[in-house]
C-alpha cells in the first residue's frame, strides 16, 4: 500500500519547505537555463542589420508568430517590412546576454527593435510585436468594430491559453525528468478543452474572427496548428487525438498552405528537416540560396 501524506492525500515523497530554494541540477532539460532570478549574465552586444525591423528570435510557436506576420506583410506589399532575423539560442543562454535583456528585460523571445521611428522602438512578447506590426502597417487586424473586437479576444485567449499547453502538458508530457501522471492528466484534459474551444468556433467561422484572415489566426496556429499537424511534443497528437477536431484540422490545413506561412515557420528554424531550416534570414532571396540544404548542397559542390 502507498503511504500518503495526510495534508493532501498525495503519495508521500517531495516535502514541501516552508521557503523555496534553488536547487541548481533540478530541473531537467532546460537545467542550465532556467533560473529565478532577472538580468545579464554576460555582455554581449546584438547584430543589426540593413533593414528597419531586426528580429532577434528562434523558431519556437511564439517565434514562428512574428516571421509568419512578418512574410505575410511582405506577401501584402508592405515593403517596409523587410526585416533582418538573427538566431537566438536559448539552449545557449543567449537570451541573457546584455544586448537582448535591453531589448526584453524578460529574457524571452522573439524580441523586435523598430530602426525607422525617431529613436529605435523595442517591442517584446509576441502578441505585443504582432498588434505593434498590425497598427504600423494598418494589416491584419479588421476595421470593422465587431471583427476587431473579435480579433483582440482571440489574440489575448492565445496569450493566455498557450502556456497551459507549452509549460504545462508539453513540459509534462515530454520534457520532465519524469512521467508525472497527475501533472499530464491536468494538462491533457486543459489542452484537450482548448482543443474543443476552437474546434465549436471554427465550426461556424472560417477563421478566428470571421471571415478574414488577422492575428489571431497568426497567433493561434504556431501552437495549435502545429499540435493538430501532429508536429509538437512528438507523439503527443496520437495521445491528444488531434484528429477528432475536425473544423480544427480544416482550419489548420488552410494557413498551412498559404506561402508566407511555409516561408515563416522556417525562419530561425535549428531542428527538423535541412530544407525547413534558415537559421537566419535577411534578404527574400535567403529561402532559395541559405536553407541548410542549400548550403550544405553548395558545399559538395565546391569540394
Amino acid at each position: 500500500m502507498t503511504e500518503k501524506s495526510p495534508a493532501n492525500n498525495f503519495p508521500a515523497g517531495y516535502e514541501v519547505p516552508k521557503v523555496w530554494t534553488w536547487e541548481k541540477g533540478n530541473g531537467g532539460q532546460f537545467a542550465n537555463i532556467n533560473r529565478p532570478i532577472a538580468g545579464p549574465t554576460h555582455e554581449k552586444e546584438l547584430p543589426v542589420g540593413k533593414h528597419p525591423l531586426q528580429l532577434y528570435s528562434l523558431a519556437t510557436p511564439n517565434g514562428v508568430k512574428v516571421t509568419i506576420m512578418l512574410e505575410e506583410l511582405l506577401a501584402a506589399g508592405h515593403t517596409g517590412a523587410e526585416y533582418d532575423a538573427w538566431l537566438i539560442k536559448i539552449g545557449d543562454g543567449d537570451q541573457f546576454g546584455s544586448g537582448f535583456v535591453d531589448v526584453n528585460p524578460n529574457s524571452k523571445i522573439p524580441a523586435l527593435m523598430d530602426r525607422s521611428t525617431p529613436e529605435p522602438t523595442r517591442v517584446f512578447e509576441s502578441g505585443s510585436i504582432l498588434l505593434y506590426l498590425a497598427n504600423k502597417f494598418d494589416a491584419f487586424l479588421p476595421k470593422d468594430h465587431k471583427a476587431r473586437t473579435e480579433t483582440m479576444n482571440w489574440l489575448f485567449w492565445q496569450m493566455a491559453s498557450a502556456p497551459y499547453l507549452g509549460g504545462g502538458f508539453g513540459h509534462f508530457y515530454a520534457y520532465a525528468p519524469m512521467h508525472i501522471q497527475y501533472a499530464i492528466d491536468r494538462f491533457a484534459m486543459e489542452v484537450k478543452r482548448q482543443l474543443d474551444v476552437l474546434d465549436r468556433h471554427l465550426a461556424d467561422n472560417r477563421y478566428m474572427a470571421g471571415s478574414d484572415y488577422s492575428i489571431a489566426d497568426i497567433a493561434i496556429w504556431p501552437w495549435y496548428g502545429n499540435l493538430a499537424l501532429g508536429k509538437q511534443y512528438g507523439e503527443s497528437g496520437t495521445f491528444l487525438d488531434v484528429q477528432s477536431y475536425k473544423h480544427l484540422q480544416r482550419w489548420t490545413a488552410e494557413i498551412a498552405e498559404r506561402p508566407a506561412v511555409k516561408r515563416g515557420r522556417i525562419v530561425n528554424r535549428v531542428f527538423g528537416e535541412p530544407s525547413e531550416q534558415l537559421h537566419e534570414r535577411h534578404d527574400a532571396s535567403d529561402f532559395d540560396t541559405k536553407t541548410q540544404d542549400k548550403i550544405a548542397a553548395a558545399g559538395t559542390a565546391k569540394a
